[in-house]
């Protein structure tokens, strides 16, 4: 992203705005506490078989996240384009980010 979300065309970008963040919050936390239990599992010394279940969860989870803010920052670039060229130049962006980091 490019640090912040910009507004959308559709005129009620705070709220949605606001929507998307929280929404990305509470998934952060629950991958957070996903993380914390593959830990404890660890700890109790759980089999290989179920840690890798739930580090394969975990995983999905915060793959998820990582392509919601991809696609949001795809939105906000396109919302701010001005014509075409710029939206060319942001989805070439998006798509290096995606192959560097996805």
């Amino acid at each position: 992203m490019n640090g912040h979300m910009n507004t959308t065309s559709t005129g009620n970008a705070p709220e949605d705005e606001q929507a998307h963040r929280r929404r990305i919050i509470t998934r952060l936390a629950r991958i957070e506490g996903q993380v914390r239990g593959i830990q404890g599992m660890i700890g109790e010394n759980r089999p290989c078989e179920q840690v890798a279940l739930q580090l394969t969860a975990a995983r999905r989870a915060l793959d998820k996240a990582f392509y919601e803010m991809i696609a949001c920052s795809l939105v906000s670039n396109i919302d701010a384009s001005a014509n075409m060229d710029d939206v060319r130049d942001s989805t070439q962006k998006m798509a290096q980010l995606l192959a560097k980091y996805g």
